[in-house]
């Protein structure tokens, strides 16, 4: 019986992707993020539950990344696609986000929304590379998708959230938007090492990196609430050069 508990778990991060779309295709953010954050719970949780009744199987691998292809790569592409709906549409109100799809031919800029969906593509992609790829045990290879998925939430959290004219007016840009979408895709399928939040032991020396990343996050959180979280991305990724570089300086 134990045995079913982690998918069970898996599942229930599922369940909170499905209700997270079905938020997004209404416009209601702040409970796509309340789902996709619980997904992610789930997903951490599952995992946890795996290793301590020492049951982790090769179903749950592959449960675990169709639950996250949901969560983390269907919510995102589409929060981004409304986004861009939105700058191409034009101006920002609270209640433009539950706007339907128009279509007033096939122009150019009727198909830009869509590429909100390259977010999609490219955690389905990661996603299938990081269950054959056995080089990813105790770090990453590559952004995480849920890290990419918090990254994407975040924006139209901000706009509703922070009430700065500066960040509206560059999160509601189209060409900001488009390149963030690039961008996180690269980052989901780069090279990029980057340290897992996996704790062997918890003496502060061999997990110092961890510790500090995790401060900090507890500072940003509290002084930038909503924009922290992209703060904390690029944090994340650049404590993880340090850590590379460090590690290599260290074996030379």
């Amino acid at each position: 019986m134990k045995k079913h508990i982690p998918n069970l778990i898996t599942l229930l991060n599922l369940f909170c992707g499905c209700l997270a779309v079905l938020f997004a295709v209404h416009g209601l953010f702040e409970m796509v993020a309340l789902f996709v954050f619980l997904g992610i719970f789930f997903d951490f949780f599952d995992g946890f539950a795996a290793r301590m009744l020492n049951v982790k199987s090769e179903l749950g691998l592959q449960l675990d990344s169709l639950a996250d292809m949901v969560t983390s790569g269907v919510v995102p592409g589409l929060v981004m696609y409304k986004l861009l709906l939105m700058a191409t549409t034009g101006g920002w109100s609270s209640g433009m986000f539950a706007g339907e799809m128009q279509f007033s031919g096939f122009n150019f800029s009727s198909l830009i929304p869509f590429l909100g969906f390259l977010i999609t593509l490219g955690s389905c992609y990661r996603l299938a590379k990081f269950n054959i790829d056995e080089n990813q045990t105790e770090s990453f290879i590559g952004l995480p998708t849920p890290a990419n998925a918090l990254l994407i939430i975040a924006m139209p959290l901000i706009l509703l959230y922070q009430n700065n004219d500066f960040l509206n007016s560059i999160i509601l840009n189209q060409w900001f938007l488009i390149g963030l979408t690039v961008l996180s895709t690269y980052l989901l399928n780069s090279s990029l090492p980057l340290f897992a939040l996996k704790f062997k032991t918890w003496n502060f020396k061999d997990n110092a990196i961890r510790y500090i990343f995790l401060i900090l996050c507890i500072v940003f959180l509290v002084t930038l609430k909503y924009l922290a979280v992209p703060v904390i991305i690029i944090l994340y990724i650049l404590l993880s050069v340090v850590s590379k570089l460090g590690n290599g300086t260290a074996k030379a």
